[in-house]
């Protein structure tokens, strides 16, 4: 069989590019997405007056209004001594609710976050992604958060300088 022209050679190249390979993230047993899902998360070197600020912003009526009831206490991501996974439970509903994959310049937080394809989830928490959100027993397409769930404004989330996920300002 003859060698195929370059010009074919160059018709393949990009296919070839962005065919699935096994990742070193996969090897590991690391939650790696595939089909293309995307993650919002906190950048693991952000400062925590930053991530503290972003939550507080995402969280707020008057900001993001991200749904982060499962932040506070007694919800599935509720982990008080870590602040960034917190933020990026926060930054990751944001991101969804401001269109997912197709607005990732939604993913910045004053560069404290990032874009992942590594499942941020764990143990009872689960993080929607940018095209197969879950949350509980609810899946979907369209719809993000848990099944149910008033997307309108939340009079609970009021903006302040305290993390309010977190019991608030040194209150709970």
């Amino acid at each position: 069989m003859p060698a195929p022209s370059p010009p074919l050679l160059l018709l393949l190249a990009p296919i070839l590019l962005l065919a699935p390979r096994a990742s070193a993230g996969a090897a590991a047993g690391v939650g790696v997405s595939g089909g293309g899902q995307l993650w919002c998360v906190a950048k693991n070197n952000a400062e925590d007056g930053a991530l503290q600020s972003a939550i507080d912003w995402a969280c707020s009526a008057d900001g993001g209004r991200a749904d982060c009831t499962a932040i506070q206490q007694g919800g599935a991501c509720y982990d008080p001594p870590d602040l960034q996974r917190h933020a990026s439970y926060a930054f990751n509903d944001y991101f969804l609710r401001a269109g997912g994959a197709a607005s990732p310049a939604a993913c910045d937080f004053s560069g404290a976050a990032a874009l992942t394809a590594l499942n941020p989830s764990h143990g009872s928490c689960v993080f929607p992604s940018s095209t197969s959100p879950k949350n509980g027993s609810f899946t979907g397409t369209t719809t993000y958060g848990a099944s149910g769930t008033d997307l309108s404004y939340n009079s609970s989330w009021k903006p302040n300088s305290c993390h309010t996920a977190l019991g608030g300002c040194g209150n709970g």
